[in-house]
């Protein structure tokens, strides 16, 4: 992949998050469930991680945990242009080097033995690809709840010429813990 393609790849990501978002935040039992509330802070925290690990700042630093789900999503909407801004920094020549050294022993622990080689594009790649795994558990849950799960395909923001995200205004927030 190149840095082109990617960053296409995470404006559809953050289109399709902050669009899924919108309908959690409309359906007032998915903004009460605490399933729904964990799999979107594993989702963004993921997200944060891999951004850490580009940055070669550490991986292992606590994250904040949220009590009312609305304060989740502002702080997951606030990733996206920290990330936009990184990637933005990076060449294709960038993304063809080794991962970054903080994944090495993690993929190892993880997946087992030594391992194929990875690159810094994969691991972009991984985080554009863990997103949309998750976006269709939340969005599988969203229509549990009584939601309205949102359509986020790539093919349907391409169709509507790759609009930016609208993340849905947040006016209840809480401090995270």
């Amino acid at each position: 992949m190149d840095i082109s393609s990617l960053l296409d790849l995470y404006g559809h990501m953050a289109w399709a998050d902050a669009r899924v978002w919108a309908a959690v935040l409309d359906c007032e039992r998915a903004r009460e469930d605490a399933k729904l509330r964990e799999t979107l802070h594993h989702l963004h925290v993921a997200q944060r991680i891999f951004l850490r690990a580009w940055r070669n700042e550490p991986i292992d630093a606590p994250h904040p945990r949220f009590e009312r789900t609305p304060a989740l999503c502002a702080w997951a909407g606030a990733y996206y242009g920290e990330a936009k801004a990184h990637l933005e920094t990076l060449t294709d020549a960038d993304l063809r080097g080794a991962r970054p050294d903080a994944w090495a022993q993690r993929l190892e622990r993880v997946l087992g033995g030594d391992g194929a080689a990875v690159t810094l594009g994969d691991t972009v790649a991984q985080v554009a690809l863990h997103s949309q795994y998750h976006r269709g558990q939340v969005n599988a849950r969203l229509r549990e709840l009584g939601g309205t799960p949102p359509l986020v395909d790539y093919i349907a923001w391409v169709w509507f010429g790759r609009p930016d995200a609208a993340w849905p205004t947040v006016d209840e927030l809480d401090t995270p813990q």
